[in-house]
């Protein structure tokens, strides 16, 4: 891969990111607010709405709310794919081609793609980390406002400017290591999945480097990178949204494994798995989504096959 070709690689992959994020949104800010259902009750609030399950959530958004609603937070959750997505794939060609290296046979060994993936994903993640914390707390203004708390923040620029003025710069990165952490599992789940499958398909099966065979691997590596993302998912979700101090400092969480421990404590073992199924829905789409909008990109730029 000549270096002259990276920066093009980022733009390919940054429009496929967009597409596969926008089309998806909706199950994303209904995971998340699921995954804040039933937490630690701020000590500034009364408690939270009862569960809903992940169809009702979604249709009382749209009721309580309005459908456009369905899409708030969509703004940073592109940025962050377009930094995630971008960083993690060059990343992971980089080494699959050039520092790991495939066997002389042209296999590149699982182990070799599980350490990529998680590399990748957790350097793309880390870069995108203030973008996803822009996020998370835009996705929950709407139900703060039902639940007769004031808003936090007017928009993207506005959450920008009052992380960094209550937490500065290192405010940006509240809940980085859950998230980084979240990202080099979903980048193993999805990214190494997409990658071990699809040549495995090449070589032991009569498909052909073609869309059936990019769909039939994507949808492998969504189902993995739900199964392995979501419990950190939760975890991150919550310490994202925290209330804070005026130093910056989270008043329900102290740490990862604080939250952890109370999540586990008060909500039992399978509380890491909330928003499972809308993470699964939506990783199975944006997954075909992205990868086959990314495949076609790369071949109709002449860039050969991820």
């Amino acid at each position: 891969m000549s270096s002259h070709s990276l920066p093009t690689k980022f733009v390919l992959t940054a429009c496929a990111a967009t597409i596969a994020e926008t089309v998806t949104f909706p199950l994303d800010l209904t995971k998340t607010r699921l995954q804040i259902q039933g937490e630690a009750v701020d000590r500034f609030y009364e408690t939270a709405k009862p569960y809903r399950g992940m169809v009702k959530t979604a249709i009382g958004i749209v009721k309580e709310e309005g459908v456009f609603k369905l899409w708030q937070g969509v703004t940073p959750a592109i940025y962050r794919h377009i930094v995630y997505s971008s960083v993690r794939m060059v990343a992971y060609e980089q080494l699959r081609e050039s520092l790991l290296k495939r066997n002389a046979d042209g296999y590149f060994p699982l182990w070799k793609a599980v350490l990529g993936g998680m590399s990748s994903g957790a350097l793309g993640q880390f870069f995108a980390s203030p973008t996803d914390l822009v996020k998370v707390q835009m996705q929950m203004e709407g139900r703060r406002r039902l639940e007769g708390k004031p808003p936090r923040i007017h928009g993207v620029y506005h959450a920008f400017v009052k992380i960094l003025s209550e937490g500065g710069i290192r405010g940006l990165w509240a809940g980085w290591i859950p998230n980084v952490q979240r990202a080099a599992l979903v980048s193993l789940g999805d990214l190494t999945t997409y990658d071990m499958v699809k040549h495995f398909l090449l070589r032991n099966t009569t498909l052909k480097d073609s869309s059936l065979c990019h769909g039939l691997s994507s949808i492998c590596a969504g189902l993995v990178a739900a199964t392995m993302g979501t419990p950190a998912d939760v975890i991150k979700t919550r310490i994202m949204n925290q209330t804070r101090d005026k130093q910056g400092r989270g008043l329900l969480y102290i740490s990862t494994y604080d939250c952890l421990k109370q999540t586990i404590k008060r909500e039992g073992l399978l509380s890491l798995y909330k928003g499972f199924l809308p993470t699964w829905a939506r990783m199975a789409p944006w997954s075909m989504t992205f990868w086959l909008t990314f495949e076609q990109i790369r071949k109709l730029t002449g860039i050969n096959s991820f």
